[in-house]
């Protein structure tokens, strides 16, 4: 499969602080590739240095097999670019902003795809009046729209749903689901794990300036046991107790305690028979299957514990 981004060893530092340490990934055209990471630890940075916006100190970047240290203009006639802060005109009407930016593309009849992109972000009421008057939240959808009045072959959308009511956010993965069935490659930053989970085909887990983990999420997942028993206690001494009688993480504010169980029966019922014993009493407890969530926060934490 043809490759839409390719970066190879990228750095970049800021004073002495290296930002990025040699990551590298790809990108295949047509899919949808998730870099995940914790505030600060380099998601935007990366996005810019692919969008032209920043030079790396070192490593590469291509776009549709083009450099961007030589082929920049043409470059970036070939992506979109949603940043995390919208970037709207104030003085424009909602509408004048999409119509600006169609006309800015040479487009023609695109009154009707206007009109559309209002209504798919629900901002038809709100349509002729200026951005300025518009909450954080419509001047992100309007940004969106703006991002998509004329579907560009790569999308870049740098934390896309920050700021987006539930019902606003699931309208925008419909329309990413639909661009990638267009065959539009999307390269998508978030927060929200349960976002890349259920959009990405990739996704890649930065952190200290590195790509800890890379693949699928069923990939990524695998480094987790499959299953996992939550239990949850009354008080904090028998939440203590129980984790020093059989390990496992501990969740103080919702006095649970989970344990690796690799989905064995005789490793619940151990478990089970053990606090029976030291007369810990259980309040609930449930299987969990691994989620993204769990991956990433065990990578973070692993991480922060070899970085003291």
């Amino acid at each position: 499969m043809q490759e839409a981004i390719e970066v190879v060893d990228l750095e970049k530092s800021f004073s002495n602080h290296k930002v990025l340490d040699k990551i590298s990934f790809r990108v295949p055209s047509g899919s949808i590739f998730a870099l995940l990471g914790t505030n600060g630890s380099g998601k935007t940075t990366t996005v810019k240095m692919m969008t032209t916006l920043l030079k790396p100190d070192h490593g590469s970047v291509k776009i549709d097999n083009l450099d961007i240290s030589q082929q920049a203009l043409a470059i970036q006639k070939r992506f979109s670019l949603t940043g995390q802060f919208a970037a709207v005109d104030e003085v424009l009407t909602g509408r004048e902003n999409l119509v600006l930016i169609a006309k800015l593309r040479h487009l023609k009849n695109y009154l009707s795809k206007v009109d559309e992109l209002l209504a798919v972000f629900d901002l038809q009421e709100a349509a002729d009046r200026p951005a300025q008057t518009y909450s954080g939240g419509m001047r992100r959808k309007l940004d969106l729209a703006m991002s998509l009045i004329d579907p560009p072959q790569i999308l870049f959308l740098d934390e896309p749903t920050t700021g987006l009511d539930p019902q606003a956010r699931a309208v925008l993965w419909q329309m990413i689901r639909t661009l990638k069935k267009s065959g539009v490659t999307i390269f998508l930053t978030t927060q929200y794990l349960e976002e890349a989970e259920q959009l990405a085909d990739t996704v890649a887990i930065l952190n200290r300036g590195k790509i800890a983990l890379q693949g699928s999420v069923a990939e990524v997942k695998r480094h987790l046991p499959k299953e996992t028993l939550e239990l949850t206690f009354a008080d904090e001494e028998t939440l203590a107790a129980a984790e020093t009688l059989i390990g496992g993480k501990v969740n103080k504010e919702l006095l649970a305690l989970n344990v690796a169980t690799e989905n064995k029966v005789e490793k619940i019922t151990m478990i089970l028979n053990q606090l029976q014993a030291a007369k810990l009493e259980i309040l609930t407890f449930t299987q969990k299957r691994a989620s993204l969530d769990d991956v990433f926060f065990m990578i973070v934490e692993n991480r922060t514990e070899e970085g003291k």
